[in-house]
């Protein structure tokens, strides 16, 4: 898929492997503060200063605090969807309820280890509008999904199923932000339910995985 960096307004564009790391390290930062104090709450002068750098320096790269988050939702939605078609398309699966099982295990480990995801998840919970767009991050996230799944196992690619993907995943990603919204390892039950609930909807729409 091809990367959605581009969507993200940065003010220079990092050419040189210095750049490149210094603006790694900005989000870094801003993921810290994220998983600390929450979203909402970001400004970039606390990026600045988590990051040891200059408030002219942030605003090298960003226009202001949106922008921040922005760039944080398209990395962890990125990092994501490279694990999780991963997951998915692994060829020890028997049948397409074991590979959502594995997609769906990837998202609760993004939950645990990705620094910024149980704030942000993949940047759909920021509100800017008017929207850019018709489709949301997680909506592309269901796609992939389905794009990994449906060859091996002789899944439709139609548009019913991708809804019935994209239910799924809006499913499992509510009940785990619930899962984790006082655990940082994750209500059980609620991480359950997000696998059992997800593949409920899957199975009503593509019968019992075979």
């Amino acid at each position: 898929m091809e990367s959605l960096v581009a969507s993200v307004p940065l003010r220079n564009e990092p050419v040189q492997a210095r750049s490149t790391a210094r603006l790694t390290a900005l989000l870094d930062s801003a993921a810290a503060v994220v998983d600390e104090i929450g979203f909402e709450r970001l400004t970039t002068a606390l990026v600045a200063d988590r990051a040891g750098a200059s408030i002219g320096t942030v605003y090298r790269y960003f226009p202001e605090r949106i922008a921040i988050l922005r760039a944080l939702g398209v990395r962890n939605f990125e990092r994501l969807i490279g694990q999780l078609t991963s997951a998915a398309a692994d060829a020890q699966h028997k049948n397409w309820g074991e590979a959502v099982e594995a997609a769906l295990d990837v998202l609760v480990s993004a939950f645990r280890s990705e620094r910024s995801f149980r704030s942000l998840r993949v940047g759909d919970v920021i509100d800017v509008r008017p929207a850019e767009n018709d489709r949301t991050f997680n909506s592309l996230v269901a796609e992939a999904m389905l794009s990994a799944v449906a060859p091996r196992f002789g899944m439709s690619r139609d548009a019913q199923t991708q809804l019935a993907f994209e239910h799924a995943y809006e499913v499992a990603d509510a009940l785990a932000a619930r899962a984790f919204a006082f655990s940082g390892e994750g209500d059980p039950a609620f991480l359950a339910a997000a696998v059992r609930t997800a593949k409920a909807v899957l199975v009503e729409h593509c019968g019992e995985p075979a």
